[in-house]
């Protein structure tokens, strides 16, 4: 065994050689590690995916999700010069060596976490584009198999409008010096910062289904716009540890709803999001276990659906447009705790949402709003929530009532007879709603 070596404080270069057989993924994107596929016409078309399992599956690193190189990365692929090798950031280098290989040399200058750093191994052919984003010129480079050029030309167009929606809720692309990019992939698709893997087949939906049911969701193509909006949400903010999952996953499934409105406006964005709590399962907290890296549970559409429920309470589409700007402004290339998103909230609202996410976040249980006519009164609190819940109400007349764990007390003549018809909650389930000794003139929906 060699003698240890001692570094000094500073920068220094270690040089590893390693060499393995990767784990191979059994179900990709799912099912972390090496993807080893053919395309259509029997070429080898290889990648990886590696999130939650880690990108030490497949090479030696420090794989925490709380540690990102400052200054970017450098990935060199080598394959056959029948085949193409493409990464996150740009191509910088392009070298022919002995045996019929090539070298691809990509470079990203933006901090990366490490199980974004994907190689993709195909026989890929580019095209490229730009488009004048927040930042200036931002160059979209679209790396696709060859038999799939023409169409991906035609299907692709959708990234110019939606990064202008992005850009204008969420503000600038995060990474311009690294460029936009997507990559055909063997699988589904997954969130590789610079280089979104894509494999929805061509096909408007997921997988051609509308998963909210909504019927929104059906002229766009759902793997573009959520994997592409990870780039604000776990790319650009990515939290420290893998439990508060929820920061990436509900910020990003909200983006769909945001791109929603942006082609058919904020009603369509409405029914879209109602739509989705047909997912949501309520099986464990959105908050997993600290310290072993497992996300939490129902991260996609019941966070959707809470974020939507904070907007609703603040009430202000231009105080919501400045906190997820400002999300990605004063948190830019860092990694944060679920605390520092939730007060950050709080604060730009001036709104105490601390109960609020206790009770989405870390517990399962569905608040309920009570509220019974007395003659001249209703009356009315939440129950089966957190100690202290108290978010506020908004009626479809909007009116607000400001429920919390004891009953509070509204006048008839202040709501009026018709506008008890019209009661309308606009929160995460639309189960949670009990009525008791309603009067004859204001009938339940």
């Amino acid at each position: 065994m060699s003698k240890p070596r001692i570094f000094k404080t500073g920068i220094n270069k270690i040089r590893i050689h390693f060499s393995s057989n990767p784990k191979e993924a059994r179900t990709p994107p799912w099912d972390g590690g090496w993807i080893w596929q053919n395309d259509q016409l029997g070429r080898p078309w290889v990648t990886v995916a590696c999130q939650g399992l880690g990108a030490s599956v497949w090479y030696p690193c420090k794989d925490h999700q709380s540690d990102e190189p400052d200054n970017g990365a450098t990935l060199t692929i080598i394959t056959p010069d029948t085949l193409v090798g493409v990464g996150n950031g740009r191509l910088t280098q392009k070298t022919a060596l002995p045996d019929n290989k090539i070298a691809w040399q990509w470079t990203v200058v933006n901090p990366i976490n490490n199980y974004l750093i994907v190689p993709s191994i195909g026989k890929y052919v580019n095209f490229t584009a730009e488009m004048t984003g927040e930042k200036g010129k931002l160059d979209l480079s679209y790396w696709v198999l060859d038999y799939n050029l023409e169409k991906a030309k035609e299907h692709f167009s959708i990234v110019k409008p939606m990064i202008k929606c992005f850009e204008e809720w969420m503000g600038p692309y995060p990474f311009y010096q690294d460029s936009y990019k997507l990559v055909d992939a063997p699988h589904l698709g997954m969130e590789h910062q610079s280089a979104v893997a894509y494999g929805n087949g061509y096909m408007n939906g997921y997988r051609g289904m509308d998963r909210s049911g909504s019927g929104w969701g059906k002229d766009w193509d759902f793997i573009i716009v959520h994997e592409s909006g990870h780039e604000w949400f776990a790319n650009n903010i990515t939290t420290k540890d893998m439990a508060d999952m929820w920061v990436h996953e509900s910020f990003t499934t909200y983006s769909e709803a945001l791109f929603v409105q942006c082609r058919h406006g904020l009603q369509a964005a409405n029914e879209y999001v109602i739509g989705q709590r047909r997912n949501i399962f309520n099986r464990l907290p959105m908050i997993g276990p600290y310290g072993v890296n497992k996300e939490g549970d129902d991260i996609y559409d019941k966070g959707a659906n809470m974020i939507h429920t904070i907007r609703q309470v603040i009430n202000n589409d231009g105080i919501f447009k400045k906190i997820l700007s400002g999300l990605n402004k004063d948190f830019y290339h860092q990694t944060v705790t679920t605390l520092q998103i939730e007060n950050y909230i709080s604060v730009k609202s001036k709104i105490d949402f601390s109960k609020v996410f206790d009770q989405y976040l870390r517990t399962v249980n569905i608040p309920t709003l009570v509220y019974k006519n007395t003659g001249n009164h209703i009356q009315y609190k939440w129950s089966n929530c957190v100690m202290g819940f108290n978010m506020p109400v908004r009626l479809k007349n909007n009116i607000w009532m400001y429920p919390t764990e004891n009953f509070q007390s509204i006048g008839i003549d202040k709501l009026g007879i018709w506008d008890l018809k019209l009661i309308k909650i606009f929160y995460p389930y639309k189960r949670n709603i009990v009525q008791k000794n309603i009067c004859k003139q204001a009938p339940t929906e």
